[in-house]
C-alpha cells in the first residue's frame, strides 16, 4: 500500500512537471526542444496521408452506395458484427418492374417483350454492380480501412508518448538551468541525461512508424489498381449488356416513336416499311422449299380458315391496317377474301391487321 501511495505520488509529480513546461512553452515562457526536419515532414505526411484516405474512403462509398440510410444500416451491421438483410438494388428493381409490367402486356406484343429483354438487362446490370461493390470493398476500402484503424492509430500513440518524452526533456533542462546547489545539479544533470536517451529512443521508434508510411502508399497504389480494374470490368460489362440488349431492340417496331413525332411537329408522317440492314430475306436453296411454303399460303387461302406463324422478321407497320411484327413471335393468320396475294390478316391478341407473308412461316 505504501509503494502504490508513493508510486501515485510520483506520477503525480510527473503530469504535473509536464503541464506546468507545456503551459510555460505556450506563453513563451520556457524553451521547447524543436524535432528535426526530417521527422516533422515525415509527421506533415502521415497526418495528410491519414486525411486523405478517410476523404477517398468517404466519396467511394457514396459512389458505391449513394443511399446514406442504406450506407448507415450497413455500418450499424458491421459494427454489430452481424450481416445486413441482402435486398436488391435500384438496377435490380427497375428490372423486376419491367419483367413485371412486359408480363401483364404481353410476352407476345412488341412492347411487352421490350419490357422483358430491358428488364433482364437491368437486373445483369445490378448483379454486375453487386460485383463491384464486393470487389471493392475486399480490395479497395477494406486497406484503407485497416490503414486508419491499425497503422495509423499506432503512429498516433507514439507520437503521443514522443511528445510526453519532449516535455520530460525540456522539464529536466528547466530544472538544470535552476538548480544552484552541487548535488541538485549533479540529480538534474542525471535526469537529463535519461529524458535525452528517452526522447531519442521514442524519436527514433516514431521515425521508423512513419517512414512506415511510404509502404502503405505503395500498398494502397495496389488497391488503387485493384479498383480500377473493378471498375474497368464492370463498365465493360454494362457496355456488352447494353450493346446487346440494343442489337435486339435496334429492329422493334418504331410507330410509337413515330407517333410522338407526329404529335409533336403537328403533322401526319408516313412510316415506310424497312428491313433491318442485320436481317435478310428468306433464302432457299431449293425450289421444293420454296413450293411447299407457297403451297401452305395456298392452302390457307382456299380454306378460308386459320393457322399459326412464327414471325420470321421483324415489321414496321406502314399504315393503321397493319400489324406491327416482332421476330420470333407467333401469332395467328387467316385469308381474307379480295385481299392481295402477298398478305395475309395477322391476329396477336386483340390487335389485328394485315400482315406480309414474306415474313412468316407457316406452324403445323
Amino acid at each position: 500500500m505504501d509503494f502504490n501511495v508513493k508510486r501515485l505520488a510520483a506520477d503525480a509529480g510527473t503530469f504535473l512537471s509536464r503541464a506546468v513546461q507545456f503551459t510555460e512553452e505556450k506563453l513563451g515562457q520556457a524553451e521547447k526542444t524543436e524535432l528535426d526536419a526530417h521527422l516533422e515532414n515525415l509527421l506533415i505526411r502521415a497526418e495528410n496521408t491519414k486525411q486523405w484516405t478517410e476523404r477517398i474512403m468517404k466519396q467511394t462509398e457514396v459512389l458505391l452506395q449513394p443511399n446514406p440510410n442504406v450506407r448507415l444500416e450497413e455500418f450499424v451491421y458491421e459494427k454489430l458484427e452481424k450481416k445486413a438483410p441482402t435486398r436488391m438494388n435500384n438496377h435490380e428493381l427497375l428490372g423486376q418492374s419491367m419483367i413485371e409490367s412486359g408480363s401483364e402486356f404481353g410476352p407476345g406484343t412488341a412492347y411487352g417483350n421490350a419490357l422483358i429483354k430491358c428488364g433482364e438487362t437491368e437486373k445483369q446490370i445490378g448483379g454486375a454492380e453487386r460485383e463491384l461493390i464486393h470487389s471493392s470493398a475486399i480490395n479497395f476500402l477494406t486497406p484503407f480501412r485497416n490503414f486508419l484503424e491499425g497503422d495509423f492509430k499506432t503512429i498516433l500513440k507514439e507520437r503521443k508518448l514522443l511528445q510526453v518524452k519532449r516535455l520530460d526533456l525540456d522539464a529536466a533542462k528547466t530544472r538544470l538551468k535552476k538548480a544552484r546547489m552541487t548535488d541538485a545539479r549533479a540529480a538534474a544533470e542525471q535526469e537529463l541525461r535519461m529524458s535525452q536517451s528517452e526522447f531519442d529512443r521514442q524519436a527514433e521508434i516514431t521515425r521508423l512508424l512513419l517512414e512506415g508510411v511510404s509502404s502503405t502508399h505503395a500498398h494502397h497504389l495496389r488497391c488503387l489498381n485493384d479498383f480500377v480494374e473493378a471498375q474497368t470490368t464492370y463498365y465493360a460489362q454494362c457496355y456488352q449488356y447494353m450493346v446487346d440488349l440494343q442489337k435486339q431492340l435496334g429492329s422493334f417496331p418504331s410507330s410509337f416513336s413515330n407517333n410522338n413525332q407526329s404529335s409533336v411537329s403537328g403533322g401526319a408522317s408516313i412510316s415506310v416499311p424497312t428491313i433491318p440492314v442485320s436481317a435478310s430475306l428468306p433464302s432457299v436453296s431449293a425450289g421444293h422449299g420454296i413450293s411447299t411454303a407457297s403451297g401452305g399460303f395456298n392452302e390457307l387461302r382456299s380454306s378460308n380458315g386459320s393457322r399459326k406463324a412464327r414471325v420470321l422478321y421483324d415489321y414496321d407497320a406502314a399504315s393503321s391496317s397493319e400489324l406491327s411484327l416482332l421476330a420470333d413471335e407467333v401469332i395467328t393468320v387467316s385469308s381474307v377474301p379480295g385481299m392481295d396475294s402477298d398478305w395475309l390478316m395477322g391476329e396477336r391478341g386483340n390487335q389485328k391487321g394485315k400482315v406480309p407473308i414474306t415474313y412468316l412461316e407457316l406452324l403445323n
